[in-house]
């Protein structure tokens, strides 16, 4: 497992969590769907889903990381970039 991998359990914890914040089921996203233009997300959730997930791993995520959070697929690079750097 390279440094920006991670697992297929924490993928769905994940999706989960954002499902959450954004008030969808998670089988109605899918790894690339966009969180603004396909889900009607705004800047406040995108806060809210960086925030729940540096508390949920205990790891920190710069700010400038919101603009690449567009969809799950950038979330799990994001996260395990951060994980990555806690180590």
């Amino acid at each position: 497992m390279t440094s920006t991998e991670i697992t297929a359990e924490r993928e769905n914890e994940i999706k989960e969590l954002v499902a959450d914040i954004l008030e969808l089921e998670p089988e109605d996203m899918t790894r690339t769907s966009r969180f603004r233009e396909d889900h009607e997300a705004d800047s406040l959730l995108a806060i809210e889903i960086l925030a729940s997930l540096e508390k949920t791993y205990k790891i920190t995520i710069a700010q400038q990381e919101l603009a690449r959070m567009v969809n799950l697929e950038s979330v799990y690079e994001v996260v395990a970039e951060a994980i990555a750097v806690r180590q």
